[in-house]
Protein backbone atom coordinates (compact mmCIF):
# COMPACT_ATOMS: atom_id res chain seq x y z
CA UNK A 1 0.00 0.00 0.00
CA UNK A 2 2.98 2.44 0.65
CA UNK A 3 4.17 1.66 -2.71
CA UNK A 4 0.94 2.69 -4.33
CA UNK A 5 1.51 6.09 -2.26
CA UNK A 6 4.63 6.83 -4.27
CA UNK A 7 3.43 5.58 -7.30
CA UNK A 8 0.27 8.34 -7.40
CA UNK A 9 2.56 10.75 -5.51
CA UNK A 10 4.93 10.40 -8.45
CA UNK A 11 1.94 10.42 -11.23
CA UNK A 12 1.08 14.18 -9.45
CA UNK A 13 5.01 15.44 -9.37
CA UNK A 14 4.65 14.65 -12.89
CA UNK A 15 1.63 16.24 -13.88
CA UNK A 16 2.30 19.45 -11.87
CA UNK A 17 5.80 19.87 -14.23
CA UNK A 18 3.68 19.11 -17.16
CA UNK A 19 1.25 21.61 -16.40
CA UNK A 20 3.90 24.39 -15.88
CA UNK A 21 4.71 23.78 -19.34
CA UNK A 22 1.91 24.11 -20.38
CA UNK A 23 1.18 27.73 -18.76
CA UNK A 24 4.21 28.88 -19.67
CA UNK A 25 3.25 27.78 -23.68
CA UNK A 26 0.04 29.86 -22.78
CA UNK A 27 1.55 32.58 -21.46
CA UNK A 28 3.84 32.95 -24.51
CA UNK A 29 1.41 32.47 -27.24
CA UNK A 30 1.69 36.04 -28.54
CA UNK A 31 5.01 36.24 -28.28
CA UNK A 32 6.96 36.87 -31.83
CA UNK A 33 8.83 33.60 -32.62
CA UNK A 34 8.34 31.78 -29.68
CA UNK A 35 8.46 27.85 -30.10
CA UNK A 36 6.40 25.94 -27.49
CA UNK A 37 7.44 23.17 -25.31
CA UNK A 38 6.48 19.96 -24.54
CA UNK A 39 7.28 17.41 -21.58
CA UNK A 40 8.23 14.02 -21.95
CA UNK A 41 7.59 11.28 -19.82
CA UNK A 42 8.55 7.58 -18.73
CA UNK A 43 7.89 5.28 -16.41
CA UNK A 44 10.12 4.25 -13.46
CA UNK A 45 12.01 0.57 -14.17
CA UNK A 46 9.40 -2.59 -13.37
CA UNK A 47 9.70 -4.28 -10.19
CA UNK A 48 9.14 -8.19 -10.03
CA UNK A 49 6.63 -9.34 -7.02
CA UNK A 50 6.94 -12.50 -5.90
CA UNK A 51 6.09 -14.59 -2.69
CA UNK A 52 6.64 -17.81 -1.27
CA UNK A 53 3.14 -19.08 -0.48
CA UNK A 54 3.28 -21.86 -3.20
CA UNK A 55 3.76 -24.91 -1.54
CA UNK A 56 5.83 -27.78 -3.82
CA UNK A 57 6.38 -30.64 -1.94
CA UNK A 58 5.55 -29.62 1.65
CA UNK A 59 8.06 -26.60 0.88
CA UNK A 60 7.47 -23.35 0.24
CA UNK A 61 8.72 -21.88 -2.96
CA UNK A 62 9.20 -18.85 -4.84
CA UNK A 63 6.36 -17.42 -6.87
CA UNK A 64 6.55 -14.92 -9.33
CA UNK A 65 2.86 -13.08 -8.98
CA UNK A 66 4.63 -10.31 -12.61
CA UNK A 67 5.64 -6.55 -12.23
CA UNK A 68 4.46 -3.44 -11.38
CA UNK A 69 5.45 0.12 -12.26
CA UNK A 70 6.48 2.74 -9.65
CA UNK A 71 4.91 5.24 -11.04
CA UNK A 72 6.08 8.22 -13.81
CA UNK A 73 8.73 10.65 -14.26
CA UNK A 74 10.24 13.50 -16.09
CA UNK A 75 12.09 12.26 -19.54
CA UNK A 76 13.02 15.63 -20.59
CA UNK A 77 11.17 19.08 -22.20
CA UNK A 78 10.93 19.07 -25.83
CA UNK A 79 10.66 22.19 -28.17
CA UNK A 80 8.50 22.28 -31.08
CA UNK A 81 10.29 23.81 -33.80
CA UNK A 82 7.72 24.00 -36.89
CA UNK A 83 6.96 27.16 -38.18
CA UNK A 84 4.63 30.04 -36.81
CA UNK A 85 2.38 31.58 -38.90
CA UNK A 86 3.86 34.80 -40.74
CA UNK A 87 2.04 38.17 -40.61
CA UNK A 88 2.98 41.25 -42.52
CA UNK A 89 3.59 44.59 -40.62
CA UNK A 90 4.50 48.14 -41.80
CA UNK A 91 8.04 47.74 -40.10
CA UNK A 92 11.19 48.10 -41.98
CA UNK A 93 12.73 46.78 -39.02
CA UNK A 94 10.69 43.40 -38.32
CA UNK A 95 12.36 40.48 -40.25
CA UNK A 96 10.95 36.99 -39.98
CA UNK A 97 12.59 33.38 -41.52
CA UNK A 98 10.23 31.29 -43.62
CA UNK A 99 11.90 27.70 -43.18
CA UNK A 100 14.51 26.44 -41.43
CA UNK A 101 17.20 28.96 -39.92
CA UNK A 102 17.62 31.24 -36.85
CA UNK A 103 19.05 35.25 -36.37
CA UNK A 104 22.11 35.59 -34.73
CA UNK A 105 22.22 37.94 -32.10
CA UNK A 106 25.47 39.24 -29.72
CA UNK A 107 25.21 39.50 -26.13
CA UNK A 108 28.68 40.94 -24.65
CA UNK A 109 28.41 38.55 -21.19
CA UNK A 110 27.22 35.31 -23.69
CA UNK A 111 29.17 32.36 -24.20
CA UNK A 112 30.50 31.64 -27.26
CA UNK A 113 31.30 34.66 -28.24
CA UNK A 114 28.13 36.34 -26.65
CA UNK A 115 25.99 34.56 -29.46
CA UNK A 116 22.64 33.57 -29.13
CA UNK A 117 20.18 32.56 -31.62
CA UNK A 118 16.13 33.16 -32.34
CA UNK A 119 13.77 32.78 -34.71
CA UNK A 120 11.93 36.58 -32.81
CA UNK A 121 12.74 38.87 -35.43
CA UNK A 122 11.40 42.04 -33.86
CA UNK A 123 14.20 44.43 -34.01
CA UNK A 124 14.80 48.04 -34.14
CA UNK A 125 17.52 50.85 -34.41
CA UNK A 126 19.21 52.09 -31.80
CA UNK A 127 20.63 55.04 -30.67
CA UNK A 128 23.94 54.13 -32.08
CA UNK A 129 22.35 53.35 -35.49
CA UNK A 130 23.00 50.01 -34.80
CA UNK A 131 20.34 47.20 -35.54
CA UNK A 132 19.22 45.09 -32.02
CA UNK A 133 16.51 43.22 -30.89
CA UNK A 134 14.05 44.01 -28.26
CA UNK A 135 16.65 43.33 -25.02
CA UNK A 136 19.78 45.61 -26.88
CA UNK A 137 21.18 42.54 -28.17
CA UNK A 138 22.94 43.61 -31.48
CA UNK A 139 22.14 41.64 -35.06
CA UNK A 140 24.94 39.79 -36.63
CA UNK A 141 25.49 40.53 -40.23
CA UNK A 142 28.09 39.74 -42.67
CA UNK A 143 29.97 43.23 -43.90
CA UNK A 144 29.28 42.85 -48.39
CA UNK A 145 33.04 44.58 -48.70
CA UNK A 146 35.29 42.58 -46.52
CA UNK A 147 33.19 39.65 -45.43
CA UNK A 148 33.65 40.19 -41.83
CA UNK A 149 30.77 39.48 -39.00
CA UNK A 150 29.75 42.44 -37.00
CA UNK A 151 26.93 44.87 -36.88
CA UNK A 152 24.50 45.91 -39.19
CA UNK A 153 24.94 49.48 -38.81
CA UNK A 154 22.04 51.05 -40.24
CA UNK A 155 22.48 54.87 -39.02
CA UNK A 156 19.94 57.22 -40.17
CA UNK A 157 19.54 55.43 -43.40
CA UNK A 158 16.65 53.72 -44.98
CA UNK A 159 16.98 49.74 -44.77
CA UNK A 160 16.04 47.13 -47.34
CA UNK A 161 16.15 43.40 -47.87
CA UNK A 162 15.46 40.85 -50.06
CA UNK A 163 14.91 37.27 -49.35
CA UNK A 164 18.24 36.26 -49.17
CA UNK A 165 19.11 38.59 -46.57
CA UNK A 166 21.11 41.12 -48.60
CA UNK A 167 20.37 44.50 -46.61
CA UNK A 168 20.83 47.74 -48.55
CA UNK A 169 21.65 51.00 -46.53
CA UNK A 170 19.88 53.80 -48.62
CA UNK A 171 19.62 51.38 -52.06
CA UNK A 172 23.57 50.61 -51.20
CA UNK A 173 24.21 47.03 -50.57
CA UNK A 174 25.92 46.81 -47.25
CA UNK A 175 25.06 43.45 -45.40
CA UNK A 176 24.11 40.13 -45.72
CA UNK A 177 21.70 39.39 -42.55
CA UNK A 178 23.30 36.17 -40.72
CA UNK A 179 21.30 33.31 -40.61
CA UNK A 180 22.52 29.89 -38.98
CA UNK A 181 20.86 26.22 -39.08
CA UNK A 182 21.61 23.16 -36.87
CA UNK A 183 21.19 19.67 -37.87
CA UNK A 184 20.63 18.70 -34.37
CA UNK A 185 17.74 20.72 -32.82
CA UNK A 186 18.20 18.54 -29.38
CA UNK A 187 21.65 20.70 -28.84
CA UNK A 188 19.45 24.11 -28.72
CA UNK A 189 18.63 24.91 -24.75
CA UNK A 190 16.17 28.15 -24.28
CA UNK A 191 18.15 30.39 -22.28
CA UNK A 192 15.56 33.12 -21.84
CA UNK A 193 14.67 36.20 -23.45
CA UNK A 194 13.14 33.86 -26.29
CA UNK A 195 17.13 33.15 -26.87
CA UNK A 196 18.37 29.80 -27.73
CA UNK A 197 21.75 28.29 -26.95
CA UNK A 198 23.34 25.62 -29.25
CA UNK A 199 25.80 23.76 -30.47
CA UNK A 200 27.45 23.51 -33.89
CA UNK A 201 25.59 25.97 -35.88
CA UNK A 202 26.20 26.12 -39.54
CA UNK A 203 25.83 29.06 -41.63
CA UNK A 204 22.81 28.75 -44.02
CA UNK A 205 21.25 31.28 -46.43
CA UNK A 206 17.35 31.66 -44.81
CA UNK A 207 14.56 33.00 -46.60
CA UNK A 208 14.34 36.57 -45.06
CA UNK A 209 11.13 38.20 -45.28
CA UNK A 210 11.07 41.94 -44.54
CA UNK A 211 7.84 43.91 -42.33
CA UNK A 212 6.84 40.41 -41.50
CA UNK A 213 6.90 38.88 -38.32
CA UNK A 214 6.68 35.12 -37.27
CA UNK A 215 3.84 34.44 -34.95
CA UNK A 216 4.23 31.84 -32.07
CA UNK A 217 3.55 28.28 -32.47
CA UNK A 218 1.17 27.60 -29.88
CA UNK A 219 -2.07 26.13 -30.81
CA UNK A 220 -3.71 28.16 -27.77
CA UNK A 221 -7.23 25.51 -28.33
CA UNK A 222 -5.04 22.06 -27.80
CA UNK A 223 -2.94 23.78 -24.84
CA UNK A 224 -6.58 24.09 -22.87
CA UNK A 225 -7.50 21.13 -23.75
CA UNK A 226 -3.97 19.99 -22.51
CA UNK A 227 -4.37 21.69 -19.66
CA UNK A 228 -7.93 20.37 -18.65
CA UNK A 229 -6.45 16.84 -19.42
CA UNK A 230 -3.35 17.88 -16.66
CA UNK A 231 -5.88 18.87 -14.33
CA UNK A 232 -7.93 16.12 -13.99
CA UNK A 233 -4.93 13.37 -13.81
CA UNK A 234 -3.78 15.11 -11.18
CA UNK A 235 -6.84 15.13 -9.61
CA UNK A 236 -7.57 11.61 -9.71
CA UNK A 237 -4.03 10.94 -8.41
CA UNK A 238 -5.22 13.00 -5.59
CA UNK A 239 -8.08 11.26 -4.68
CA UNK A 240 -6.09 7.87 -4.88
CA UNK A 241 -4.02 9.27 -2.40
CA UNK A 242 -6.52 10.59 0.03
CA UNK A 243 -8.48 6.86 -0.49
CA UNK A 244 -4.70 5.39 0.13
CA UNK A 245 -4.16 7.40 3.22
CA UNK A 246 -7.74 7.05 4.78
CA UNK A 247 -7.29 2.87 4.51
CA UNK A 248 -3.76 3.09 5.78
CA UNK A 249 -5.63 5.20 8.77
CA UNK A 250 -8.26 2.05 9.29
CA UNK A 251 -5.54 -0.34 9.50
CA UNK A 252 -3.33 1.35 11.65
CA UNK A 253 -6.29 2.60 14.08
CA UNK A 254 -9.18 0.09 13.96
CA UNK A 255 -7.81 -3.16 12.41
CA UNK A 256 -4.39 -2.82 14.50
CA UNK A 257 -6.06 -2.23 17.50
CA UNK A 258 -6.19 -4.48 20.99
CA UNK A 259 -9.54 -5.26 22.20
Amino acid sequence: MIRSLYTAISGMITQEAKQDVITNNLANATTVGFKGDNLAVKKFDDVMLQNYDKIVGGKNVRNVLGSISLGSKIDAVNTDFTQGNIESTDKATDFAIEGKGFFVVQRNNGVDNGQYYTRDGHFHVNINGILVNDSGDTVLGRNLQNNSLGPINVGSGELKSDTSGNVSINNVPMYKMYTVDFNDYNTLKKVGDNLYQGTNPAENTAVVRQRALEKSNVNVVNEMVSMLTTMRTFETNQKIVQSLDETLSKAANEIGSVR
